[in-house]
């Protein structure tokens, strides 16, 4: 009999037979989730679109303005050209250039409940005589308008249609996370009606109001787009587009929309009162930055502490100046900003419990709100004090100091009853000149305690050296407005 020879695969083979197995199986998962990707990404927004496009609408605006006195635009004023302009202009107008006229002006805007209500930006529509309001279907009707908040840039218009209107509701602006993707539509550059795309960029941005919380987005945002919605895929509207970022007015990808948790609340006292009502607390504030906390001996740099307390709630209610607010209504505060928003987003007439940092101890004080809008405007109390007896002057921490008198008073247009250093020089060396302070200023608190010559703050500055503190906090006031400030004690 012949022996069969038993064939076996060398390890070099077997390596290979598992190197091609494996890749095959790799393959094979990147072309499985290549297609569930593919299934999962729409196709197209168009869907959403024309959902959402009839509550959306176009904003024109009519504003009768005085006529032009003379060739403006044309020649320079005065120069000798501006008669023999303006003799040709009323020969060709008849005259018809003094005369008044309308100027139009577009935006955009959405309806927002099917009676026929809607939202828009307040700078869309202010001071305009006429407001035409624009359907997607073609359909224009005359609206007129029902309250108007300029802290917010907020509008809310009203027009009488004859059937119930398509409108879109508002979403949760706070569960927006960047990079959520977001529609935008409106009327740029009076284009009609158009539709970009694009995904939320930042999250809680400020431009300039006290009330700001803004979503930056860079889906395209151009004039004309003022007013109108931004919404999210669901079809919600998180935000009202406001403001660009633009060197050259045009987009740029940097949009900002009021968030609609802070559009609702307007909304709805707008359409209940015809004008927000909005907390008031009654205290001048600033951030605890690193350098005060260190000199009030805070473990934390946050909380907002109380420059001034004029006549208001809070001075009713026994709040102070130097205290430092932690908490508002139960919450936290971690700077001015947040609780300002938090007042301002409160009740009229509830009370509320503060809790404040006074003298290194935690004390909380009930205070009944006020109403911001009936307090614009108000007038600070004047700081209390005595007159220095010795009119002396002397340089420390970068200052030269001296009492306040009449005479400087009078220079420097102070209540007659304020008592405190006046800063008569600033060494431009020094950090007190870096943190701001200037001649003219006055220094009317150091370490927290009243000062009005100058051994009471040479007293303030060992007091604080003997504590340990590495830094003094100063009252500082200019115009009439206070601030505090650190400033840094040498050894």
């Amino acid at each position: 009999m012949q022996s069969q020879a038993k064939v076996q695969a060398s390890p070099i083979q077997e390596t290979l037979a598992f190197k091609a197995f494996f890749l095959s199986f790799l393959t094979l998962i990147f072309l499985t989730v290549q297609a569930a990707m593919a299934l999962a990404k729409p196709e197209s927004l168009a869907p959403l679109a024309e959902k959402i496009s009839p509550s959306v609408v176009n904003i024109t605006t009519s504003t009768v303005i005085e006529g032009r006195t003379g060739p403006q635009g044309i020649v320079p004023e005065g120069s000798p050209f501006e008669d023999f302009f303006r003799e040709f202009q009323d020969r060709n107008n008849g005259g018809e250039g003094n005369r008044p006229r309308r100027s139009s002006a577009l935006g955009s805007g959405f309806v927002i409940s099917e009676d026929g209500y809607v939202v828009t930006n307040n700078h869309v529509i202010d001071g305009a005589d006429e407001i035409t309001i624009e359907f997607f279907s073609g359909e224009e009707l005359q609206a007129k308008v029902i309250g108007t908040d300029p802290n917010t840039d907020i509008a809310l218009l009203k027009v009488e249609a004859e059937t119930p209107l398509p409108f879109v509701s508002f979403g949760d602006s706070d569960a927006a996370r960047v990079g959520d993707w977001v529609i935008a539509m409106g009327n740029p550059l009076g284009q009609g009606f158009s539709v970009s795309a694009g995904i939320v960029s930042a999250r809680n941005r400020a431009l300039s109001g006290t009330y700001d919380d803004y979503i930056q987005t860079d889906a395209a945002i151009n004039r004309g787009n003022s007013g109108g919605p931004l919404f999210n895929m669901d079809g919600d509207v998180i935000g009202v587009n406001t403001a660009i970022l633009s060197p050259n007015g045009g987009s740029i990808g940097i949009g900002f929309s009021m968030a609609s948790n802070v559009v609702t609340r307007v909304v709805d006292q707008l359409k209940e009162f015809g004008e927000t009502r909005r907390g008031w607390l009654g205290v001048r504030i600033q951030d605890v930055t690193e350098d005060v906390a260190d000199a009030m001996g805070l473990e934390n740099a946050s909380g907002a502490l109380i420059t001034d307390v004029p006549d208001g709630p809070a001075k009713e209610a026994g709040l102070a100046t130097g205290d430092v607010i932690l908490s508002f209504d139960g919450v936290d505060v971690a700077d001015t900003r947040g609780l300002v928003r938090q007042v301002g987003n409160s009740p009229v007439g509830a009370t509320v419990r503060v809790t404040v940092l006074r003298e290194g101890k935690s004390q909380t004080i009930k205070v009944v709100l006020g109403r911001r809008e009936d307090a614009d405007g108000a007038a600070n109390s004047p700081a209390q004090g005595q007159e220095a007896p010795t009119p002396q002057s002397k340089s420390l921490l970068g200052l030269t100091l001296a009492p306040l008198t009449d005479d400087l008073r009078s220079e420097l247009g102070v209540e007659a009853n304020m008592a405190g250093l006046a800063v008569t020089e600033v060494d431009e060396t020094s950090e007190a000149f870096e943190k701001g302070l200037r001649a003219g200023d006055i220094i009317t608190e150091a370490g927290q305690q009243k000062v009005t010559n100058i051994a009471e703050l040479e007293a303030r500055v060992d007091a604080a050296k003997e504590a340990g503190r590495k830094s003094l906090l100063m009252l500082v006031r200019r115009a009439g407005d206070p601030r505090f400030v650190a400033l840094t004690l040498s050894d």
